[in-house]
């Protein structure tokens, strides 16, 4: 589970860094502007992430043990 973890936070970073960027040159900042727009979006993005990773492990754990019970 850990390595999971690990994997949606790099994902959610990335995702975030691409969105920051990319909506920062669209816009028609100056380089350091978008960069520093896609350091905060990245920040943002891997805790969406690991927010949602972990409400969707726990749902699938859940949903494990109640197929168990069945």
């Amino acid at each position: 589970m850990n390595a999971l973890m690990k994997k949606l936070l790099l994902v959610g970073g990335l995702l975030g860094f691409g969105i920051g960027i990319g909506f920062g040159l669209i816009q028609g900042e100056s380089l350091p502007t978008a960069l520093l727009q896609a350091s905060v979006a990245l920040y943002a993005g891997a805790l969406l992430m690991r927010w949602w990773g972990r409400a969707w492990i726990q749902a699938l754990e859940e949903s494990r043990r109640g197929r168990r019970r069945e």
